[in-house]
């Protein structure tokens, strides 16, 4: 099974120490987000678990935990983005972002470790030329150490709509005049570019536009080959392996403005404080009208 830690909320940049006690317990818990009283258990084994999955814009705090966790096969996709506090009020220094995504493909190699420059939006700061010269010094800055990015144009969901109410949508001239730029300076580093759910009309620019965590980027990671039964997906047109998610939604505190996962500034600081690092949910404890399911667990690595 893919176990993934990063769809709802940062847990490498914000619940490092809980997550490592996790690790070190053995196991984990999850709130169902639709169904609050149930709580899905998973065992945080090696032997089952195919490959961990973290996205990050900030990775730094679990560099010093690699070594723990040399048993499993991960997968890290990194955020690292143009855009200044205006934006993302709370993300790191970004040469620190990049610095720590070396220190991950130095420890794990390149093939574990992808760059992911979205979402993508243009306005009067950041300008189309804007994006094209910070793509270029990114990839710079990371070449020989990763071997994939990602990128995506801004989706107007109604949770960025409502923190972010001036921002537009990419027109499609725009979204190729960027695709064609920065599939030419990825070419020029020897890296190979993906888009996350966007027109497949963009592969002519050399682009694979099947999707960012799909079965292929996994078996990639991980060297092996895997066998999967059945995958359901989570947004329409989706070939991602996006499920088993141990995170929860309103927690990220890097609360940028055109996040997906959190609704409010004031929800997630609410829930930050309800935080246990030695809780085995990510939030809160454990209640007496809580039912807890274990489960079903197990690999699907073709031997």
């Amino acid at each position: 099974m893919i176990l993934n830690t990063g769809n709802r909320t940062d847990i490498p940049a914000f619940y490092s120490e809980w997550f490592m006690n996790r690790i070190h317990e053995g196991f984990v818990m999850v709130r169902n987000p639709y169904y609050p009283t149930q709580i899905i258990k998973y065992s945080l084994d090696p032997k089952v678990i195919d490959c961990l999955i973290f996205c990050t814009k900030n990775p730094t705090p679990m560099i010093e935990h690699l070594n723990e966790l040399n048993d499993f096969n991960q997968l890290w996709f990194v955020t690292i983005t143009p855009y200044a506090s205006d934006i993302e009020p709370n993300v790191i220094n970004k040469y620190d972002v990049i610095e720590a995504t070396k220190q991950l493909s130095k420890h794990l190699g390149k093939n574990c470790v992808e760059w992911r420059y979205d979402p993508i939006f243009i306005n009067e700061r950041y300008t189309k030329e804007y994006h094209k010269r910070a793509f270029h010094k990114i990839a710079r800055e990371l070449s020989g150490y990763i071997s994939e990015v990602v990128i995506s144009f801004i989706d107007l969901y109604p949770k960025t709509i409502k923190n972010f109410p001036e921002v537009k949508a990419v027109s499609k001239e725009d979204q190729e005049e960027l695709s064609i730029e920065f599939s030419k300076i990825a070419q020029a580093y020897d890296f190979k570019m993906r888009t996350c759910l966007e027109d497949s009309s963009l592969s002519k620019y050399g682009i694979n536009t099947n999707g960012c965590m799909t079965q292929d980027v996994i078996e990639r990671a991980i060297g092996k080959s895997l066998k999967i039964k059945k995958n359901i997906q989570t947004r329409q047109g989706c070939k991602c392996l996006l499920g088993n998610d141990i995170g929860v939604y309103n927690t990220c505190g890097h609360l940028c403005k055109y996040c997906y996962a959190n609704f409010s500034k004031e929800l997630v600081i609410k829930n930050m404080k309800n935080h246990n690092p030695m809780s085995p949910l990510l939030i809160g404890d454990i209640q007496k009208e809580d039912i807890i399911k274990e489960s079903k667990q197990e690999s699907w690595l073709i031997e």
